[in-house]
């Protein structure tokens, strides 16, 4: 008959093998993504690139319009309006706002139906993705 020590040790060996091939299938945690690509920091970006290239620079394309920031909300909902530059109080032409962690971005409106909608569209996606400058 077999010792107790003698059935103790394959019964160990094997036990710690198991746990090895268990621990080896496990999936990494994803990693976290950066804080700046939460809703906010990406809507702050969208903001201060629409801002820049947008109305500051005088681009022609956005004479008439004005930026309207709301990226304190309280509803976990950043987010800029363009809005008619002599009616700042009307609606808003378009709306484009951010929410969660990472950002999913959302862009509506009448004004992204325009010509200079697809412009709109291009430069929001590169500001939140991190890019910088112009078009």
């Amino acid at each position: 008959m077999p010792s107790f020590s003698s059935v103790r040790l394959p019964v160990l060996a094997c036990a710690l093998a198991g746990l090895a091939l268990v621990a080896g299938c496990q999936s990494n945690r994803p990693a976290t993504p950066p804080a700046s690509s939460a809703a906010l920091p990406t809507m702050e970006r969208v903001a201060l690139g629409a801002n820049g290239c947008w109305f500051k620079s005088g681009d022609p394309a956005f004479k008439p319009y004005r930026l309207a920031p709301e990226l304190n909300s309280f509803s976990g909902r950043p987010r800029i309006l363009i809005v008619p530059r002599k009616s700042p109080e009307a609606r808003p032409l378009a709306v484009v706002q951010a929410e969660g962690h990472p950002a999913r971005l959302q862009a509506f409106g009448p004004l992204l139906s325009e010509p200079v909608g697809t412009r709109i569209t291009t430069d929001v996606r590169r500001w939140a993705a991190g890019g910088k400058g112009c078009s």
